[in-house]
């Protein structure tokens, strides 16, 4: 069976699975790789039936993406429970001061949502806007944007959240570090097209402040009379999450430069030692902070896991579709398929996974998808790929924020911790991801041009 049929129908039964069917985005990734194993015909090179190709592809996801999901999940509860990431927007606010505290809900969200994942982000920060707008009496919008601007772009750009760690391990050519890099840059010019957006949107549009079941009126006073004493210091709150960077990023420079490291730095390096240490390093800091013993976090990291066991399912079975794509023939049908400018690639990459984002809703699911189609077309472009593939992996990334609509459970909680209605939120939250993702294609395009890193 020619393998570009094969490649349609199991998109088909993915995204007929998720919009039709209703069914969990696992289940449909899943069913989508039986489909693409079935439908693959014999080969010497293949080994093992359909269910066992499957399988192994399903446990190659989990060993690239499972540990360091999992020690991402666990540093974001410990960063929420002990009080660090509060200490973080206040400190940031602190510096930048009153008029400063829009770019500091920016950079916070961009921050936290490194190890945090968006809706959990949203819904600590969202309460400091609203404790802001009661005493201020302006700049609703403002603050609901630019909290939004950060953590969202993050979400899609940096590991080691589920999406871009996942397009990483699964894009020949590139590393974790690699992508973290990458993803820090573009998002720096992401984020400030969204502040400047946010600025430009709150002069046009006064939301009031609505009230919402989440929050009451005390829960924001509480919050707004907080003793700041009873919060970690800024630089034991910053540590788990620049400790893994710096290691990650430490260990990717000295491979692609071939500078010679003690065996221990190397293993540091790691992305799961990294991630691990950064873990323990937020597990003490909690247990410091409520002065309790390590043996009584238990429930914290049952919790963070049992958050983190879905995430590790479902980009598993992405893993499981990418690898059976990859066995039915595909990459060879492409070779002699490429578009003449490989920056064209990068479009695809990045229309792609904006058709798959529109039509389910969620970013990381259409990002998996994407990373399973795009892979083979970079491993048919081998070589002569002018630029590092790492663009490739950015463009699936900004490719996954338009277009925010009904679909998405993050409109829905955008709009319900806010207050704003659905038309507000399409013309502002909406607007502004799109908006993001189309300056980070840009910034991705301009540099695998001028900076193309072969």
């Amino acid at each position: 069976m020619n393998p570009l049929l094969i490649l349609l129908a199991g998109m088909v039964v993915v995204l007929g699975g998720i919009l039709w069917l209703r069914l969990h985005a696992f289940l449909a990734l899943l069913l989508g790789a039986f489909t693409v194993a079935v439908l693959t015909p014999p080969d010497e090179a293949l080994s093992g039936s359909a269910a066992e190709r499957v399988a192994d592809g399903f446990g190659t996801g989990c060993a690239k993406i499972g540990i360091l999901i999992a020690m991402a999940a666990i540093i974001g509860k410990c960063l929420l429970e002990s009080g660090a990431a509060e200490r973080i927007v206040l400190s940031l606010r602190r510096l930048l001061g009153e008029k400063g505290t829009p770019a500091a809900f920016t950079a916070s969200g961009f921050l936290l949502g490194i190890p945090v994942f968006f809706d959990t982000v949203f819904y600590l920060l969202m309460p400091l806007g609203k404790a802001l707008r009661m005493r201020t009496g302006k700049n609703y919008l403002l603050y609901i944007l630019t909290i939004v601007a950060g953590a969202t772009m993050a979400h899609s750009l940096v590991p080691p959240t589920p999406g871009p760690a996942l397009v990483a391990s699964e894009l020949a050519g590139v590393e974790v570090g690699e992508m973290m890099l990458g993803g820090l840059v573009v998002g720096f010019f992401t984020i400030c097209a969204g502040y400047a957006y946010a600025c430009w949107a709150n002069r046009r549009w006064d939301i009031p402040l609505r009230p919402s079941a989440e929050l009451s009126a005390a829960d924001l006073e509480a919050m707004r009379t907080r003793d700041e004493a009873d919060l970690p210091p800024l630089w034991l709150s910053l540590a788990p999450i620049l400790l893994p960077v710096v290691l990650i990023a430490a260990g990717t420079f000295s491979k692609n430069l071939d500078v010679a490291l003690p065996g221990g730095l190397v293993a540091l390096g790691d992305k799961n030692v990294a991630l691990a240490l950064a873990a323990a390093l937020a597990l003490a800091m909690l247990a410091k902070q409520k002065g309790m013993a390590l043996r009584a976090l238990s429930p914290a990291v049952q919790a963070a896991l049992s958050s983190a066991g879905m995430i590790i399912l479902v980009t598993a079975a992405g893993s499981a579709f990418g690898a059976v794509l990859r066995e039915s023939g595909l990459t060879q049908t492409l070779e002699g398929n490429l578009p003449e400018s490989h920056f064209l690639l990068l479009l695809l990459a990045f229309g792609f996974t904006t058709v798959v984002r529109i039509a389910q809703g969620s970013a990381t699911v259409a990002m998996i998808t994407a990373v399973g189609i795009v892979g083979p077309l970079v491993q048919a472009a081998g070589p002569v790929l002018p630029y590092h593939p790492v663009y490739i992996a950015l463009a699936i990334g900004c490719g996954s924020k338009p277009v925010m609509w009904m679909n998405d459970s993050g409109f829905w909680i955008i709009g319900r911790m806010t207050g704003m209605k659905e038309a507000e939120t399409l013309k502002t939250a909406s607007v502004m991801m799109a908006l993001m993702g189309l300056t980070g294609l840009v910034v991705v395009l301009l540099g695998a041009w001028l900076c193309p890193f072969r």
